[in-house]
């Protein structure tokens, strides 16, 4: 990437600048992703800037092979914003995963602890086996006692053969 610096203008080369490696340690996820789409609409913008400039030339030279020497510094710039945001992308997915990793610890911390977040977090210990509202005053059965019963076996054998494997 280095070697086509010198095609691009003044604030290109600032929006390059914020790539080296100090700079980019000091953002947190919120700055990478606001780089992110800054230079991805960059990207964006000079690769489509360079693909309509060379189809208009092959159009005009006959061929993509002599057009192809008239937009060298096109090129370039769209291939420097190419390698900018696959540095940004890189950075971006390491520190989300690293935000994940930390999520997780948390919440397997909290879980450990009892102080889960989950949907069943209030009074999870001291529930009793019944829900609110009304019990049911019968099962709801298929249309005969052994068929469920059948239909549960079944089940259960199928979930044997899975824990066994």
């Amino acid at each position: 990437m280095d070697q086509y610096l010198w095609v691009l203008k003044e604030d290109q080369l600032d929006l390059i600048r914020e790539l080296e490696p100090a700079r980019l340690e000091l953002l947190d996820e919120d700055g990478l992703l606001k780089l992110h789409k800054r230079v991805r609409r960059a990207r964006n913008k000079y690769t489509t800037n360079y693909r309509r400039k060379a189809a208009d030339e092959v159009l005009e030279a006959g061929g993509r092979g002599a057009a192809s020497n008239k937009s060298d510094k096109a090129r370039a710039r769209a291939f420097v914003f190419e390698e900018a945001l696959s540095i940004v992308s890189n950075e971006l997915a390491r520190v989300a995963h690293e935000a994940a990793e930390a999520l997780k610890h948390e919440r397997l911390e909290r879980a450990s602890a009892g102080k889960s977040t989950g949907p069943d977090s209030v009074g999870a210990g001291a529930r009793s086996g019944t829900g609110p509202g009304r019990s049911r005053s019968h099962q709801k059965t298929t249309g005969g006692v052994k068929r469920d019963a059948s239909s549960r076996s079944q089940g259960a054998q199928r979930q044997a053969k899975k824990d066994a494997r």
